[in-house]
């Protein structure tokens, strides 16, 4: 089971200092990089990403990806399900090693259907809601 590390910055004036750090203290084994070039896009789709689409073919049912926060993948609440839904449809587990998504289990599924929570589709939509404005009162 490999650990595959995902890492994106949206502006060429980032960096990835602050993911690097939040990773290493998660004290991954054996980690395999996927990191985008400096300036992709946000509000390109993350299923459209060059990295995250070779991470994804990269993949094995039973591997797990770590990214530092949530929204180092997706930005916005449209984005969120449809990577979960090509998760979990590929086998693979999502560790978020920071910030509110950190503590929660975006894995959890009905046992009899195999869909997503309702509960976890919630918390997903409205933390994420409540991330893009805090992001849009903040001007960043």
């Amino acid at each position: 089971m490999a650990n595959l590390v995902y890492k994106r910055v949206s502006t060429d004036q980032q960096s990835t200092a602050r993911q690097n750090l939040v990773l290493a203290e998660a004290g991954i084994e054996d980690p395999v990089s996927f990191e985008e070039e400096s300036g992709t896009s946000s509000r390109l789709h993350p299923l459209q990403r060059p990295k995250f689409g070779e991470l994804l073919a990269y993949a094995r049912p039973g591997d797990t990806v770590h990214i530092s926060e949530m929204f180092r993948l997706v930005r916005g609440t449209g984005h969120i399900l449809d990577v979960l839904d090509v998760l979990h449809r590929d086998r693979l587990a999502l560790r978020i090693h920071d910030g509110a998504f950190s503590a929660m289990d975006l894995t959890a599924r009905h046992p009899r259907t195999g869909e997503l929570l309702s509960t976890v589709k919630f918390k997903v939509q409205t933390l994420a809601a409540a991330d893009e404005l805090q992001r849009d009162l903040s001007g960043s």
